[in-house]
């Protein structure tokens, strides 16, 4: 691996081409298959860009919502290794790509330092010998996808079901086990059985007579625990998990998954003690299961811990790998200031680089029911509230793609649609509540934002592909830690941030990851504890209080933690006691029940 840093799935359109633009530096990235049309919306726009020749999938074919992604991610691959192999070809004159490749490496990277060495070098043959040991060292980046493994919406036509292999996760699950890519399915949003047992039928997710494997398992995960269960569950039909990746519940990007008060740091630690007991007993699941199929394997295979979630500073993402002993680190938010890197429309860009703090906020926006970390300036926000203006709230449901509620029909729709909310707002208001009570419900019931369109948006509004009567709306769903990052920036300097080469935060009052993730978890309790008021019962003030504990547990242990690193920390060690401090006097103010 060239670099210790990836950069995770923005979005639905914000990541979608980002392979394509930095793989062939060696960087690794994580787009988006949930929607088929955007995927094959990218596929002709590139395509022509590229003058490759395109053939489109229609909708109304067979199979075709898996074949578009099959498609799509086999065009990705041919263009990236076309872009990798010219680049190799480069003589390593200043300005070159070949150069760029090499520069963008950490200070510590030995073939950085053999770069640095062959470059001065004087001419002649040791020179030419030095530049192809350099080239066959050089590999390009992972071309990984995203599903979310629940979402997976049940497809029908003509009102007849057409089969568990054709919801939407196998679907697209199936679209990216027939590419010819080598790379990973990162798995996130919580457990599939279907899901993860349609893995087995497809033979680029077993090992090969070397016993390595073409297609790859990560679990994106918020706990230990969960991260056991699904492995377990995978290794007994025979399938690896390469990665766990471990995301902070609530100080990350798009859909917030809350663990039950349990901390970023507790929760490393936790896998760093147990990782190698981890290992032994799914390595020994995975031969029994594997022999069973016929396969013999004693080559035991890399299993990598990775982290993501709120990083900030090159001295947080070298501390994490160092004292945690992990993989890699996640950066996904600061790149959506990275034009070159992910697709954010002028607009959008200008509001994010001038937002604060207040502006990133966890909203119940989601149609999933799951909490969503929301930019308030988005302009499908703003529409949002002029639908409901005009007594047209909600939004007209084209895709389809989050469907999931049959509270009033046979069929399942979507909580964001207009359909949806009008019959919700009429069941409220045939229900003769008491206005306060009416108001509550109808503001929950019109919260819910198109994320299927305002996903995409940006990048069609970015590319000039928006089609006639499209929706322009917005909905970008940054962590809260893009709040400290405020300019526009290149590749090369948000790269340089990350490996302490330049600072892009300087004089920013940032709080360090641990301590913001802190503090949004005693914000989330806080919160919920205010929508109990008028109905505890004995089973949420058990939660609340387990909640809480969590998080009295996690501020002693980083209380531990910042004592045993004072001497290494480059953060002010005073500083942190004085935020852990606040943060305890803050929990200790909140009661339950």
């Amino acid at each position: 691996m060239s670099h210790s840093f990836h950069i995770p799935v923005l979005g639905l359109g914000y990541s979608i081409d980002t392979p394509l633009k930095v793989a062939r530096y060696g960087i690794s990235s994580v787009l988006s298959i949930v929607d088929d049309e955007l995927v094959e919306r990218m596929r002709a726009y590139h395509s022509q860009n590229r003058s490759v020749g395109y053939e489109p999938i229609s909708n109304y074919e067979t199979d075709s919502r898996s074949r578009r992604i099959t498609a799509y991610l086999n065009f990705l691959s041919d263009c990236i290794s076309q872009d990798f192999k010219i680049l190799k070809q480069q003589d390593f004159i200043d300005e070159d790509d070949i150069c760029r490749y090499f520069e963008l490496l950490p200070d510590t990277s030995k073939l950085k330092h053999g770069y640095e060495l062959m470059m001065e070098y004087p001419e002649g043959e040791a020179k030419q010998i030095f530049k192809s040991v350099l080239k066959n060292a050089m590999c390009m980046g992972n071309i990984d996808v995203n599903i979310m493994a629940k979402v997976d919406k049940m497809n029908y036509v003509d009102g007849e079901y057409t089969g568990d292999a054709n919801t939407d996760a196998l679907a697209a699950l199936r679209g990216f086990a027939k590419s010819k890519l080598n790379a990973s399915v990162v798995l996130s949003a919580g457990m599939n059985p279907k899901l993860y047992s349609y893995m087995e039928q497809f033979a680029d997710f077993l090992p090969d007579k070397n016993t390595s494997l073409k297609k790859r398992i990560i679990l994106k995960v918020s706990d230990f625990r969960s991260a056991l269960i699904q492995a377990k569950f995978l290794a007994k039909k025979g399938l690896w998990v390469s990665e766990f990746r471990i995301e902070s519940g609530l100080n990350c990007g798009g859909h917030a998954f809350a663990t039950e008060g349990y901390l970023l740091g507790p929760i490393l630690e936790e896998f760093k003690t147990k990782r190698s007991d981890m290992y032994r007993e799914l390595f020994s699941m995975y031969q029994i299961a594997l022999a069973h199929k016929g396969i013999q394997i004693e080559k035991e295979p890399k299993q990598k811990i990775t982290v993501q979630g709120g990083i900030g500073t090159a001295a947080e993402h070298q501390f994490l790998l160092q004292h945690y002993q992990l993989d890699a680190t996640g950066w996904g938010s600061p790149f959506l200031l990275v034009p070159e890197v992910t697709n954010v429309d002028a607009k959008t860009l200008t509001q994010l680089t001038a937002a604060t703090e207040k502006d990133f906020y966890l909203s119940d926006a989601s149609p999933l029911g799951i909490r969503f970390n929301h930019f308030r300036n988005s302009t499908i926000e703003q529409q949002r509230i002029e639908r409901i203006e005009k007594g047209r709230p909600g939004s007209p449901c084209t895709k389809k793609y989050l469907c999931n509620n049959t509270e009033f029909t046979e069929q399942a729709i979507c909580t964001a649609s207009r359909e949806y909310q009008h019959l919700k707002i009429k069941s409220l208001q045939m229900a003769g509540l008491p206005a306060e009570e009416y108001e509550k419900h109808f503001n929950e019931a019109t919260g819910k934002v198109c994320l299927c369109e305002g996903l995409c948006s940006s990048t069609y509004l970015k590319y000039n592909i928006l089609k006639p009567k499209e929706n322009k709306s917005v909905a970008i769903c940054p962590g809260p830690n893009l709040a400290y990052f405020s300019d526009v920036y290149s590749l090369d300097e948000m790269v340089g941030h990350i490996y302490g080469k330049n600072n892009l935060l300087t004089q920013v009052d940032r709080p360090h990851v641990f301590i913001k993730e802190l503090n949004l978890y005693i914000d989330y309790l806080q919160e919920d504890i205010k929508k109990q008021l008028q109905h505890f019962s004995d089973k949420k003030i058990k939660q609340l209080n387990g909640f809480r504990l969590q998080l009295a547990e996690g501020i002693n242990y980083y209380k531990k933690l910042f004592s045993e690193i004072a001497d290494q920390a480059s953060d002010d060690i005073n500083q942190l006691y004085e935020q852990l401090a606040r943060a305890k006097t803050k929990l200790d103010t909140l009661i339950v029940g």
